[in-house]
């Protein structure tokens, strides 16, 4: 039996009026109850009449990429096919293009208002006959909702999304035949808001009108009627214009409704002379609604306020259903945390982030138009009557992107900590990758998406949202002589050139790249890759390293000898060389990829003369960095900037940098991501997992003890009493720490390395008796791969292991501490497995177990940290009546049994305590696995 099911064109399914660019990639997934070594591939073409037909062709990867030469404005269905020795099935999608390079025969048009907040502009007209097909293709500016006959046409938000609106404005294509009404009379309608456009918006409070001071729109729409004939209603100047009831909107501002105010005083609307030749079909998935959120309190403030508790910190918008009378206001503001109880929004700085309703009288749900908010808690002023729970929702605004990967553990704070990492995703992949999503920023920095990227490529289908902002990125170098500005689109503002922040230009294509094998983004963005690297080497002050320019350093660390100097105290020269390094190899792989032999070898050799000049710039011959930093130590491993026989030394010198530090981090954006990541692939996963693990400051379960529901800007932006970090700059919902997921997929779960989009995987985790239990999953184009493993506390300490493949992908799996075979789904066999399509089932026992004891060496809060450990303890010694104390122990909580003998001299722990002390700790299994053995054992 062979099925074939999710059809993607260039990653999108069913796509309608998207940029395809004249190049498609066909992919799809298929089930198959028994494999065949026979088995064929298809697809045909067609549009009205056989375009394309592939043929009868070996499978070997589950995809068809090839160019087409495609016509603006026509419907193509896609037919995949597989056929094994006795089976043949197949598949159909369809995709459909939208203007390409068909010049508008629509003019822009507005009002001769320009301070009009909500433009209106309308058209009425009759179907003369029966209406077989309709599109419509629009575009706004700054944002649009378009109705037909008082409906709202699809169900996207903040059309036409954020761009370089000087140099690139999407269009917008909807299916709208069934919209409408036969031979009756019809009405379309534009209502236009500021946006990024037009309203305040960009860095330091906001700009207004960066790239224009007036709301216009441009449309056709075409007919298709039932005898063959078609009929074209463009924008021109017979449409009508009015101001709505939008009275004021804004992004950082929120928006003013006031629903009383009577539409009147049409007037013709006027012809703008705006470009045409900017106008391009769609590359942004449309921001939706993609889920809803309960209120989970209503909370009575000390200071009287009424507050709503959404329970989540998201980005969207409130909704609600309106029961007031008419005339009367009610007014919401937006924020993210509490203070003393009381509702808190300073840390949005000037952002007004509100939503003020005039009601009509008319009961029904309402929600704002033009604008978004990043909030958990709602302050409502204005409520007459005690507020029900009922009445109020959280839309959940996100890119249309589809969640791909999930992990469990069964660590509860570490699961909501992975559910923050998603949940600042969805809140800030909001058309591009932006920084935060509640304050006046919300900009699309690149520096944060470089070091996200491969973790959001792992939890979403995040082909097609970097592949639009690559072309954001694109647009910028090009009006910047290659250098990349601190954000895309740029918002006016031309500042740029940093490590990291610029390397966004060949990091995301490659990080996008190597997710699927789809070279697409490459073919986009090569051009502007390599002017990126070509710009570092005029902008240097020194041949062959990075130096002379602004750099952000190691963005928010906690090293640096002054805490109001944020960039930390990682060499910035050092940070810059090795990114200008690796920009340089990406550029040469590209290049390999793309066919450029002549690049591949410059960009190669490039590559290799600046590492060379860091090693003798940074690094002594015997590996010693000159820079004793975490973040040093980090980035020199993972981009393999010594030498294999030095690796050794510099491992055990990051070692012993985190002994120094506490076994805490101290990295900021650039060197945690890759912290856990290099220790785990040099022997040291247990420290890695210690270091993720830990519980206070600074760490990742830190926030989730102070009651986080997502990622914060800062390690610290609420301090250990709740209250928020004096030093300001304190997003509460910034996915940059968040990397650390990548770890979590790759080192934890196994999800250890994969090539041609999946089709093959190395499973190789990598276990920890303190995360005993992972399951979790990754969603490819071949389908579901699920994994799952359990340390199981039988008397051989046996590890079990499952795994499910979909058809066409293999999976080569590679199990740590196997002294012989494993159990195979009831058979025995060697590793490495080569596994494909089907379900597995695999055990060993391990030659060590992974299960762990206390014991004398360990810190001392470690042991304290096990009431029923100190139970057995305590009348022993009176040392662990001292460590009960808090002071005391975080004084003394680091060392071990062995060190508080000098250090507490007044405490005397005679040879015979410290016997019985020692043979309890080397008998007891540790907190979590002894409860965990406890548990098993009363079953």
């Amino acid at each position: 039996m062979l099925k074939i099911k999710d059809i993607l064109v260039n990653h999108y399914t069913e796509p309608l009026g998207y940029d395809l660019d004249n190049h498609l990639r066909i992919e799809f997934s298929a089930e198959a109850s028994q494999i065949s070594s026979n088995i064929q591939k298809r697809i045909t073409i067609d549009s009205n009449k056989p375009i394309f037909d592939s043929q009868w062709q070996q499978y070997d990867n589950n995809y068809f990429d090839f160019e087409l030469e495609l016509k603006p404005r026509t419907r193509y269905k896609v037919t995949v096919w597989l056929k094994s020795d006795d089976t043949q099935t197949s598949a159909k999608s369809f995709f459909e293009t939208g203007k390409m390079n068909e010049t508008f025969t629509a003019e822009w048009i507005g009002n001769e208002n320009k301070d009009i907040q909500n433009t209106l502009l309308k058209k009425k007209f009759t179907l003369p006959k029966k209406v077989v097909n309709a599109r419509l293709y629009i575009s706004g500016l700054g944002v649009y909702e378009a109705y037909l006959n008082k409906q709202k046409i699809g169900d996207e938000f903040l059309a036409p999304g954020v761009t370089a609106y000087d140099k690139l404005i999407q269009i917008q294509t909807y299916d709208v035949t069934k919209m409408l009404k036969e031979k009756s009379q019809q009405e379309l309608l534009v209502s236009l808001g500021d946006g990024w456009y037009k309203g305040n918006f960009g860095f330091d409070g906001g700009k207004g009108c960066i790239y224009g001071d007036q709301q216009m729109a441009i449309a056709e729409l075409h007919i298709d009627y039932d005898d063959g004939s078609s009929q074209i209603i463009n924008t021109d100047a017979s449409w009508q214009t009015t101001a709505g009831k939008i009275t004021k909107s804004a992004i950082y501002y929120g928006e003013d409704f006031d629903a009383t105010k009577k539409i009147i005083d049409w007037q013709p609307a006027i012809i703008l002379h705006h470009s045409k030749d900017i106008l391009h079909d769609r590359l942004s998935l449309p921001l939706k609604v993609k889920e809803y959120l309960p209120v989970k309190e209503i909370i009575h403030t000390p200071k009287g306020e009424t507050v709503l508790d959404f329970g989540q910190n998201h980005a969207g918008w409130p909704e609600f259903y309106n029961h007031k009378s008419a005339g009367k206001e009610i007014k919401l503001q937006m924020g993210e945390i509490l203070q003393d109880g009381n509702f808190y929004r300073d840390n949005l700085r000037e952002a007004r982030a509100a939503f003020h309703y005039i009601s009509n009288g008319k009961q029904k749900w309402i929600r704002p138009h033009f604008t978004y908010y990043g909030y958990r808690y709602v302050k409502v002023s204005g409520n007459s009557h005690p507020l029900r729970k009922d009445d109020f929702r959280a839309a959940v605004i996100y890119s249309d992107l589809e969640i791909t990967g999930s992990i469990k553990t069964t660590n509860a704070k570490v699961n909501r900590l992975l559910q923050n990492v998603l949940w600042s995703q969805k809140s800030n992949f909001f058309d591009v990758p932006t920084d935060c999503p509640q304050r006046d920023e919300r900009l699309g920095w690149s520096g944060d998406a470089d070091i996200f990227a491969s973790t959001a490529i792992l939890n979403m289908n995040a082909y097609p949202f970097f592949k639009k902002y690559a072309k954001d990125m694109k647009i910028e170098q090009a009006a910047h002589n290659g250098m990349l500005t601190m954000y895309a689109p740029a918002m006016g503002n031309d500042s740029g050139g940093a490590a990291i922040w610029g390397d966004a230009a060949t990091v995301i294509p490659w990080t996008a790249y190597q997710a699927t094998a789809d070279p697409a983004i490459l073919r986009q963005n090569y051009s502007s890759m390599k002017a990126w690297v070509d710009w570092i080497s005029q902008a240097t002050t020194t041949k062959n390293l990075w130096t002379g320019c602004f750099q952000f350093g190691d963005w928010l660390s906690l090293d640096g000898e002054n805490p109001a100097v944020p960039s930390g105290k990682t060499d910035e020269d050092y940070i810059a060389s090795v990114y200008y390094a690796y920009s340089s190899w990406i550029v040469a792989q590209a290049a390999k990829i793309l066919g450029n032999t002549t690049d591949a070898q410059k960009y190669e050799q490039q590559a290799q003369t600046i590492k060379k000049a860091i090693r003798a710039e940074f690094i002594t011959k015997n590996g010693r960095l000159a820079i004793d930093t975490q973040t040093a130590y980090a980035l020199a491993l993972h981009f393999n900037l010594v030498p294999k026989e030095q690796k050794k030394r510099v491992v055990k010198d990051l070692v012993q940098r985190l002994k120094k530090d506490n076994n805490h981090l101290q990295t900021g954006f650039i060197g945690t991501p890759f912290i856990c990541q290099v220790l785990s692939e040099n022997g040291e996963h247990k420290l890695a997992t210690e270091i993720f693990l830990n519980e206070d400051f600074p760490s990742w379960l830190y926030e989730v003890n102070l009651g986080a529901t997502t990622i914060w800007e800062r390690w610290n932006s609420v301090l250990p009493d709740g209250s928020m970090n004096p030093e300001g700059m304190n997003s509460l919902n910034h996915y940059s720490i968040g990397a650390i997921m990548q770890w979590v997929y790759q080192q934890v779960l196994g999800l250890r390395k994969q090539t041609n989009g999946y089709q093959n995987v190395l499973f190789a985790p990598q276990f920890d008796y303190r995360l005993k239990k992972i399951s979790g999953h990754y969603h490819s184009s071949y389908g579901d791969l699920k994994m799952a493993y359990q340390l199981e506390a039988d008397a051989q300490h046996t590890i079990k292991v499952n795994l499910s493949i979909p058809f066409g992908q293999k999976v080569t799996v590679k199990l740590p501490r196997v002294k012989d075979k494993v159990e195979i789904n009831g058979k025995r066999a060697y590793l490495p497995l080569e596994l494909t399509n089907g379900d597995f089932t695999i055990s060993y026992v391990p030659e060590n177990s992974y299960i762990e004891y206390y014991n004398i060496n360990m810190p001392v809060k470690l042991i304290m940290g096990d009431p029923e450990l100190v139970k057995q303890l305590r009348p022993i010694n009176t040392v662990f009546d001292f460590l009960q104390d808090p002071d005391n122990l975080k004084k003394f909580g680091e060392n071990s049994m062995v060190e508080l003998n000098s250090l507490l001299p007044f405490i005397n722990i005679s040879d015979e305590d410290f016997n019985q002390i020692k043979k309890i700790l080397d008998t007891t299994p540790v907190t979590s696995e002894r409860k965990f053995l406890n548990e098993r054992r009363s079953l």
